[in-house]
């Protein structure tokens, strides 16, 4: 394989074998399942090869296929991945075989649909995070969309057509902004550059000379389409509906990886396109993040359904991430983009599992059990495990994201207050809460409810999709430097970004 064509190999793939599912026979079920299984190893794999190629030692781009698009206009076919987007590319690759495992015996109607419309997903989401073209990125966050409605809508749950017009919808409204956004920032570049274009890394050297309150203006018109998308507190009302509805395999999309495309939004192109701007709002979107860290965790506490008591600790952990990035230290950008990863794999395994045990009882009410651990110990096992990765304990993932986060906006002189921290901190303290909570009232105690016995514990099937993920958790617990040192050049250069330009001018009106 040509280096240089690797990404694009990597987002025709899921493409390629979306519409090899056209070609077979609806009533072969097992056929289109394996297809979809097969060619989403194989983008693992290319994505593998694209890792052990990668040179961590630099913060540029790495295997850039580019050429022109759109002729008179100067749009490209441009893609290529940094230490930023190269880690959400593998988890985006490693999450979708495994959910495609996970639905093998859940989703039991239209599954040759419902495996088209997930290939099509994974070849939105890596375009995503993979396009260095405004307009590029623009079709792939677009083209993100329309399988999930899909899925949710289709496949969900009995208000899935109300969740799924809920989430088209804020999607859709932040993405109206995102479209005028790039359209109003290309116009303003061309002024400085002389020819319209959306290639990033022209307006990386145009866009921060743009006047601050034109900054801020584009900076709120992006950063509200990608706080959408995180959900950063209050734009998050769309998500506990979407993940409650959704299908398992789509709840784990969904937390896993399309949550993430908001942080990368923001890491991608607000800080470094509007410098000025982002150290105007970082102390509002910090306060933001915090709000929804709390929120989250406090809302999380009283829920009576397991699968919304995920759904709203995602809103409390993806506020750390925010966090993270607004607080501009080395440490904490750090900490946000391992976070994203960590988040992926724990609420991902939560999701799972809760999957797991309602395709047995179809109840997820928390009342509904108790004193499973002796009827399904698997289960009890990999559900204490995977809730002790989301809580934060050390060792496992979930510990080296929050810390640096804490210790990155401790340090902070955007925030400059000790207070962003210690509230954020209360947020860990409340996630113990919550989960060791439904934990405890799941697992322990006496079977109260008849129905539960006979209940069967986790088949290998299930077992085969929990242990890559429990690996993972561990490895990035232990010896999270393996995954640090991928984007250290990245969120060096990111952090460059945003204060050279503020700095270079603040000494040419010092100097006047």
């Amino acid at each position: 394989m040509e280096n240089n064509f690797l990404l694009t190999y990597l987002i025709l793939l899921p493409l390629v074998g979306a519409f090899a599912l056209l070609f077979i026979n609806k009533e072969k079920a097992s056929a289109i399942r394996i297809t979809g299984l097969v060619f989403s190893i194989i983008a693992f794999i290319v994505s593998l090869i694209v890792y052990f190629g990668f040179d961590h030692s630099s913060s540029n781009f790495q295997f850039v296929h580019k050429f022109t698009w759109i002729n008179g206009l100067n749009i490209y076919y441009f893609v290529g991945v940094d230490g930023l987007s190269l880690l959400l590319v593998l988890l985006t690759t490693f999450l979708t075989p495994l959910t495609l495992i996970s639905s093998w015996s859940s989703i039991e109607h239209k599954i040759k649909e419902f495996t088209f419309f997930m290939l099509l997903l994974e070849t939105g989401m890596i375009g995503v995070f993979v396009s260095l073209d405004l307009f590029l990125f623009y079709i792939f966050w677009e083209a993100m969309l329309i399988p999930m409605y899909f899925i949710i809508g289709i496949w969900g749950g009995k208000e899935r057509i109300y969740a799924a017009i809920k989430f088209f919808l804020y999607t859709m409204f932040g993405s109206l902004l995102m479209l005028v956004a790039i359209i109003w920032l290309a116009v303003y570049a061309s002024e400085s550059l002389g020819y319209f274009t959306t290639d990033i890394t022209q307006l990386y050297k145009v866009a921060p000379t743009i006047a601050r309150d034109i900054q801020l203006l584009m900076f709120l018109a992006f950063g509200l389409s990608f706080a959408i998308k995180v959900p950063l507190f209050p734009l998050h009302t769309w998500l506990p509906d979407a993940h409650v509805q959704a299908p398992t395999a789509g709840s784990v999309i969904l937390a896993g990886v399309l949550l993430k495309m908001g942080t990368y939004g923001l890491l991608r192109f607000n800080l470094p396109l509007f410098p000025e701007a982002s150290l105007y709002f970082a102390p509002y979107f910090s306060v933001l993040a915090v709000i929804g860290i709390i929120y989250g965790a406090l809302v999380a506490m009283v829920q009576t359904d397991m699968k919304k008591l995920v759904a709203y600790s995602s809103v409390s952990h993806l506020g750390f991430v925010v966090l993270g990035i607004f607080a501009m230290t080395q440490e904490s950008v750090q900490g946000a983009v391992i976070q994203m990863i960590n988040h992926g794999l724990s609420t991902g395994a939560l999701f799972l599992l809760v999957g797991v045990i309602y395709e047995r009882t179809h109840t997820r009410e928390i009342a509904d059990y108790g004193g499973i651990a002796k009827l399904v110990p698997f289960f009890a096992f990999s559900l204490m495990f995977a809730s002790l990765s989301s809580v934060g304990l050390p060792g496992l993932n979930g510990f080296i994201g929050e810390f640096l986060i804490l210790l990155g906006s401790f340090k902070s002189g955007v925030l400059n207050s000790w207070w962003y921290t210690a509230f954020a901190a209360t947020g860990v303290i409340f996630a113990a809460v919550y989960l060791l909570w439904m934990y405890q009232r799941v697992v322990f105690g006496e079977v109260k409810n008849p129905s539960l016995n006979g209940l069967k514990d986790m088949n290998a099937r299930e077992i085969f999709v929990m242990i890559p993920i429990f690996i993972l958790i561990v490895w990035i617990g232990i010896y999270p430097s393996t995954f640090l040192k991928v984007s250290e050049k990245t969120t060096a250069k990111i952090i460059h970004q945003v204060f050279t330009p503020v700095q270079t001018a603040e000494k040419i009106i010092n100097n006047r």
